[in-house]
């Protein structure tokens, strides 16, 4: 099990400095009855870039910003090679790695619609899987991640720059490590692995601002307790969208439907299964802390507004009989008890004094002060 560790709750940022999440969510709107495998990124699809790394018994090879034919080469080379595609904005250069790769038009259009809900496809030759990714740019949001699996290539697309696969690329330089002796698969799953794992952190954060605002609202400090806590929960919301469909995606990798993930990894993607079970649970908890701190302000806000109530009330019940004595002695009647006596005024304020210290005393008996 994997425990939680308090981290201090991040700045909130002002309404003026968070992003816009309708500028960057635009859809490539294909042409109604356009054909299947049309490739159209967005309006706001990034260049395309590429890293190919390939290893086997000669070690390990890496390309920076490679072209399909030197791909192809280091795939002659290798035992396994790795391709990681940066943007998807380049179609040319797709539709070249999907000749390359032998990649199905209709799994190349899903990497170019970068909205597709998390799922794994088998096309023979190679599986397909899509899932999202945590944006290490804007760590509200999720960006997708598509990955190709096939005999001895991993092919995957990511929608912007920064991932998480730093400790997966150190890995396959360590010649002592398990990845250089593995296959295609076992890679697939450490970059599946680092994807799952990468959200424990952002829940870590959402913990730590959660406790945060609880601790305002018990002091009574809180007085931005409502946005933050909606911040929070649309945080969550997002993260839930995209771990949600995951388990159904993990669940079939662990049943072994795709047949490019050998038994010997079986094992592995059951433990990835685990964790995504563990971020379910964890979001859900969230979910509900957020609602029940929402309650609790909400709560704290109506006792403090019922204790100014109550001492306002207590205020003016004490001065009501005060106001009579006061309105009776001022009636301009040309006779009235004690009116005409030197001691008739202040006989007058002992008697108020009196009758509101009895008044006050009476109210603490009974515990309403």
């Amino acid at each position: 099990m994997r425990g939680l560790v308090t981290t201090p709750p991040p700045p909130t940022p002002a309404p003026s400095d968070r992003p816009s999440r309708r500028a960057r969510r635009k859809r490539a709107v294909l042409p109604v009855g356009a054909s299947p495998g049309t490739l159209q990124p967005g309006p706001d699809a990034l260049p395309l870039a590429m890293t190919a790394i390939g290893y086997g018994a000669s070690g390990v090879f890496e390309k920076k910003a490679p072209t399909v034919e030197e791909i192809a080469a280091l795939r002659r080379g290798s035992a396994v090679v790795w391709v990681d595609v940066t943007g998807v904005g380049d179609v040319a250069v797709l539709r070249a790695l999907g000749e390359e790769f032998g990649l199905h038009r209709l799994a190349l259009e899903d990497v170019v619609n970068v909205h597709q809900r998390a799922k794994v496809e088998d096309y023979g030759d190679h599986a397909f899987v899509v899932l999202r990714m945590v944006d290490t740019t804007h760590t509200t949001e999720t960006e997708q991640f598509s990955i190709f699996v096939g005999e001895n290539f991993v092919l995957t697309f990511q929608e912007r720059p920064g991932d998480c696969f730093a400790m997966v690329r150190h890995r396959l330089h360590d010649a002592a490590g398990q990845l250089q002796r593995r296959g295609s698969d076992y890679l697939a799953y450490a970059l599946l692995d680092a994807v799952v794992d990468a959200y424990f952190p952002e829940l870590e954060a959402l913990d730590g601002r959660l406790e945060a605002i609880e601790l305002e609202i018990l002091d009574g400090k809180s007085t931005n307790a409502v946005p933050d806590l909606h911040a929070v929960r649309r945080c969550l919301l997002e993260l839930r969208r995209a771990v949600w469909p995951l388990r159904e995606v993990t669940s079939t990798l662990v049943r072994g439907e795709p047949r490019h993930f050998s038994r010997d990894v079986t094992p592995y993607l059951r433990d990835v299964h685990d964790h995504v079970v563990q971020l379910l649970d964890l979001l859900e908890n969230y979910r509900e802390m957020t609602s029940s701190l929402l309650d609790l302000h909400l709560s704290s806000v109506n006792h403090r507004l019922n204790e100014v109530m109550k001492l306002l009330t207590v205020i003016s019940t004490i001065f009501i009989p005060l106001t009579f004595v006061a309105g009776v002695y001022g009636m301009n009647f040309d006779w009235m008890p004690e009116l005409r006596v030197w001691w008739g005024y202040p006989l007058c304020l002992g008697v108020m004094l009196v009758t509101g210290l009895c008044m006050l005393r009476w109210f603490k008996k009974r515990g309403w002060v």
